[in-house]
């Protein structure tokens, strides 16, 4: 199925692209990621536009997520209350929410490429939980970028090897969540010697 749908990528171009992108950030199973990597190295060979490729595919994310966060808006408790009665949506609910709770614009931002599985779970419940739209866009939109740049960016230059490129983009996600949970830990832990040197402070 995989090798099918990359044939498709030359025949459709950039609206293939956008599609896929728009789909994915509602949660739909379609291989996005894998699409970017392929249109970059379509680009790098002269077959597509790298400028249309990246264009179409911030669009159709940043697209996708406002429409994510609409139906989250309109449908309100009863869109959480039936994605919550799927053990596994409600996990990710759930989880979406509290990273909203906990870090606000900085959980979207995060979602949208660092934890993109997490991504349109973080759509459905900014919407559901009237999270702000103003907060939301901007680092929705940021976050796209990221995602984008990095994607069609790998497949530009490991253009002809897809599986490399596919190898390169998961290793370098997963240091920058190891980078990201260490600096998390280290501001948690400046934050409890903050705190108890002040609580010694009143002691004394």
């Amino acid at each position: 199925m995989t090798e099918t749908v990359l044939a498709l990528v030359p025949v459709w171009g950039v609206w293939l692209v956008g599609l896929t992108t728009f789909l994915s950030c509602l949660a739909l199973p379609v291989p996005a990621s894998l699409i970017m990597l392929a249109a970059g190295g379509f680009a790098a060979v002269g077959d597509m536009a790298l400028p249309a490729v990246a264009a179409a595919a911030a669009a159709g994310a940043v697209a996708g997520d406002h429409a994510g966060f609409a139906l989250g808006r309109v449908g309100g408790p009863r869109l959480m209350a039936w994605l919550e009665r799927r053990p596994r949506r409600a996990r990710l609910v759930g989880r979406a929410v509290a990273e909203l709770h906990a870090r606000g614009g900085l959980a979207v931002y995060l979602s949208r490429w660092l934890f993109s599985p997490l991504g349109p779970w973080v759509n459905f419940a900014a919407g559901a939980t009237g999270f702000p739209w103003r907060r939301f866009a901007l680092p929705e939109a940021l976050g796209e970028v990221t995602w984008v740049a990095i994607y069609v960016g790998l497949g530009w230059v490991f253009a002809g090897n897809l599986e490399a490129a596919a190898d390169l983009a998961g290793s370098v996600l997963g240091l920058l969540a190891a980078g990201a949970v260490t600096l998390g830990l280290g501001l948690w832990l400046r934050l409890l010697l903050r705190q108890g040197r002040q609580r010694s402070r009143r002691s004394a």
